[in-house]
């Protein structure tokens, strides 16, 4: 039976830790459990809950700096921030629905898995946010690196190392995180009737204008009907849809031009306030495939070769796709099969100069099929290394990402 080792202080971490190094027990590691269906299936001895190490610890609104324990709710951070006309800029995903998970995301989880949203394009990825942490590494060291401020420079960038590593090489317990004043008004310019090639054109147009397009996303017309924005779902057309975010005459002026921009290449809506906040929610969280038995892969490739993906992909496989990131995210839903299309879809994306995740699929097909992209040679070699020198006796996430890591 695998039962939970839930450390409440620093002190028990490292205990936890050092136990499990000495006997070479693996250790799954969990805060809040959103994303255990991601990765490859591991083989475990113990759950390390870190539950425990949730809260706001200091939040500083003036200095745009928050730091919170790993395990707090995204939800909880969110609440805290909207109170201070604030945001987390790089707008992480919560895919608990999509995976069929009870409990939400947390921040930590947000941050080891570098999960960034639809705000990606202009903002940055979740990498870029990260301030600083405090951890414990599989050597069952305490360790710390950055600090609480903007500008730090503290030697390597254990931030960026950290931040995308899936809990294979240190359990986080505390992140101090930038944080950006929120937008005063938000809309979405949406345009009608575009098929993919003509889309994948159009939001190039979009971002390369000088308008500032926060959000830019591509919807066929059977997704697009699975909106909760009726002006989405009732449509009965694919849609492009542009964010425009800023102060208020700014936004106008943008909206009005966008929409005269794209006017001669299908018809025009514009969703304001609470449905553009609902309709980006759900780009975010993938929902159009929340609820859905299909495998799902996270395709990130050069924006102008998603149309040219989604083609090659067709002639072998059954599938549906919408893009996120101006076409430079592709999530695409094919059936199940044996390998979830594997062969073909990293055959296609392997053409392009993309990479792919297999984001969802069952625990049979995650064990036999790489989900993480297939690293080169020498970026296997340099993985190992890090693991080695982070985790030497593999008591953290072992095998999460790749078989031997």
């Amino acid at each position: 039976m695998n039962q939970a080792l839930k450390p409440r202080t620093i002190d028990e971490l490292v205990q936890a830790i050092e136990w499990a190094v000495a006997g070479v027990h693996p250790l799954e590691l969990i805060g809040g459990g959103s994303k255990r269906a991601l990765g490859r299936p591991m083989q475990v001895e113990r759950t390390l809950d870190l539950s425990a190490f949730t809260g706001i610890r200091e939040y500083e609104p003036e200095e745009l700096v928050l730091t919170a324990g790993a395990a707090t709710p995204l939800a909880e951070i969110e609440a805290a921030l909207d109170q201070k006309e604030q945001m987390l800029a790089f707008e992480p995903a919560d895919y608990g629905a999509l995976l069929g998970a009870k409990a939400g995301a947390t921040l930590g989880g947000a941050l080891a898995c570098n999960l960034s949203g639809p705000r990606r394009i202009k903002a940055g990825a979740a990498r870029d946010h990260l301030l600083g942490f405090h951890a414990v590494s599989g050597r069952a060291e305490a360790f710390k690196a950055g600090g609480k401020v903007v500008k730090n420079v503290t030697g390597y960038d254990l931030c960026k190392l950290l931040t995308g590593s899936w809990g294979t090489l240190a359990a986080l317990h505390e992140v101090s995180i930038k944080v950006m004043p929120a937008p005063e008004r938000t809309r979405t310019v949406l345009v009608f009737g575009l098929d993919a090639e003509a889309a994948i054109a159009a939001l190039g147009d979009a971002v390369s204008s000088p308008h500032d397009v926060s959000g830019a996303a591509y919807l066929p017309a059977a997704l697009a009907a699975r909106s909760q924005v009726a002006y989405v779902a009732n449509a009965g057309a694919a849609l492009i849809a542009l964010r425009i975010e800023g102060i208020g005459p700014s936004v106008e002026a943008r909206c009005a031009t966008l929409r005269a921009m794209f006017a001669p290449r299908g018809d025009i809506e514009e969703l304001h306030s609470m449905n553009s906040r609902q309709f980006w929610r759900e780009i975010r969280d993938v929902a159009p495939f929340a609820g859905d038995a299909r495998a799902l892969w996270r395709i990130s490739l050069p924006p102008t070769a998603g149309a040219r993906l989604i083609s090659t992909v067709r002639e072998t496989l059954v599938s549906e796709a919408y893009f996120d990131w101006a076409g430079g995210l592709v999530w695409l839903a094919v059936a199940a099969g044996e390998d979830a299309g594997a062969a073909a879809v990293r055959s296609a994306v392997a053409a392009l100069g993309g990479h792919a995740t297999l984001l969802r699929a069952s625990s049979d097909i995650r064990t036999v099929v790489p989900v993480f992209q297939p690293p080169a040679p020498a970026i296997a070699a340099l993985s190992a290394r890090l693991k080695e020198s982070f985790d030497p006796t593999g008591v953290l996430n072992p095998g999460r990402m790749y078989a031997d890591v």
